[in-house]
């Protein structure tokens, strides 16, 4: 079977249902909620979160309108995927340079409304310029070779490959390289 890359990318693609029943628990609404603003009953948004009815366009239009979106954005297949594979190898060769001197891959940047940013970021000793960044929000780093000097707020962290280390972004950070080329995870939330 090979070395399983050629297993699809997109695993787990979610029918309309699915969807819709995804969209009203991430706004934390109630089915009677969606049944009273979109003039249909409990019942059959039950029915159609659980996949055992397909929705008339006119129910799809009403709820799709209740949800606060649009018909198109519920039938797309794109971006309502619940599980996203990336081998490796392909986050490696799509990697994206940027102006500070290191390489980005985004994972998962299909999945629809994530709460999360992970990415893959490839570092070359002498190639990243000294640079600190702030932003909202928090930050996990995880090496997964080589090594990097971490400088958070006034503190630097020396991280070899397994080390983690999980900050508030507010506080300046920035990175250098120590080992020739460093790769490390950073999820950002």
């Amino acid at each position: 079977m090979g070395n399983g890359l050629e297993l699809e990318e997109h695993v787990g693609k979610l029918d309309i249902g699915d969807r819709i029943r995804i969209l009203r628990i991430r706004q934390k609404r109630t089915l009677q909620e969606i049944a009273d603003a979109s003039e249909l009953s409990r019942s059959m948004i039950s029915k159609i979160e659980n996949n055992k009815t397909v929705p008339s366009v006119a129910a799809l239009v009403k709820i799709a309108k209740s949800l606060g979106t649009n018909i198109s954005s519920l039938l797309e297949h794109d971006g309502w995927l619940n599980a996203i594979f990336t081998p490796m190898e392909k986050a490696e060769e799509s990697l994206t340079a940027t102006d500070k001197g290191y390489a980005i891959y985004p994972f998962a940047s299909e999945y629809h409304a994530k709460k999360m940013q992970p990415f893959l970021f490839v570092a070359k000793k002498g190639e990243v310029r000294p640079h600190e960044l702030s932003h909202e929000g928090e930050e996990f780093i995880y090496i997964i070779r080589g090594a990097l000097k971490m400088q958070v707020g006034e503190r630097e962290y020396l991280m070899r490959k397994g080390d983690s280390l999980y900050f508030n972004s507010l506080q300046k950070h920035g990175i250098l390289p120590v080992t020739d080329e460093v790769a490390y995870l950073d999820i950002f939330i």
